[in-house]
């Protein structure tokens, strides 16, 4: 691969967006047929572990979150390669805990580069995914 095509802001904001409306729905519909309030639940940070994992899971065995894959993105090394589960851990850690700063971190500290905070500990990139979906 001789050059990353790197995802748009906006288009990982999408991807986001899918992925938290994928989780969140069904947790808070669990949680009002529990007959509990998943508001008390929030401040103890559940649904961020719970986008946590998701995302390690995901993107750690596929390179891609079901928002990455319904907008044809994927997460990978700095030469296209699929990312370790640990390195998932890393970029998902971000997302799931300290997105707003991480973000303007990002911006403010990596200009042009296209990463997150985490994404550059974790050397990740988040790309175009090729035809077949993946990198």
């Amino acid at each position: 691969m001789d050059k990353l095509r790197l995802a748009s802001w906006s288009n990982r904001f999408w991807a986001w967006l899918i992925d938290v409306l994928f989780v969140a729905i069904p947790w808070y519909m669990a949680a009002h047929a529990l007959r509990i309030d998943p508001a008390s639940f929030a401040g103890l940070g559940y649904h961020g572990a719970l986008m946590f994992f998701y995302w390690t899971l995901l993107e750690g065995y596929r390179g891609q979150s079901l928002g990455k894959m319904v907008l044809g993105l994927a997460v990978v090394g700095p030469v296209g390669e699929s990312i370790r589960f640990r390195d998932a851990a890393i970029e998902s850690f971000g997302k799931a805990f300290l997105l707003p700063l991480d973000c303007l971190l990002g911006m403010l500290a990596l200009p042009g580069s296209g990463q997150r905070i985490f994404n550059r500990v974790s050397n990740t990139f988040v790309t175009i995914a090729d035809e077949e979906g993946i990198l």
